[in-house]
């Protein structure tokens, strides 16, 4: 069965490393990702798409500190189409706490 979802609703963007989304019993294909920065200056975000066995780090980091200027929209082209297997989890930090508000929707397969 599939079901189309709001993987992560929108929300502010933490400042510390914080998981947004499990797979949890599912494979999750991930549709849009979409980050906006609605403060008046620019700021950033990382994303990590990280295996169960893992935790976020260097290794699974997928956009690095990707700066986003005010008012700007960025729909990461890189995170559409990728695959999360069961336990897997996306996870961002913001560069600025405050400053980003983010939100994800895709696909879950089980």
């Amino acid at each position: 069965m599939i079901t189309v979802k709001v993987l992560i609703p929108a929300k502010i963007a933490e400042a510390t490393q914080t998981t947004q989304y499990t797979a949890t019993g599912v494979t999750t294909i991930i549709d849009k990702f979409t980050a906006t920065n609605y403060s008046g200056s620019a700021a950033t975000i990382s994303v990590n798409l990280v295996t169960s066995a893992d935790t976020a780090g260097s290794q699974n980091l997928i956009t690095k500190t990707k700066t986003l200027q005010p008012n700007e929209v960025y729909t990461f082209p890189e995170l559409v189409g990728q695959v999360l297997s069961a336990g897997a989890f996306i996870s961002t930090i913001a560069g600025t706490a405050s400053a980003i508000n983010i939100r994800a929707s895709g696909r879950e397969v089980s």
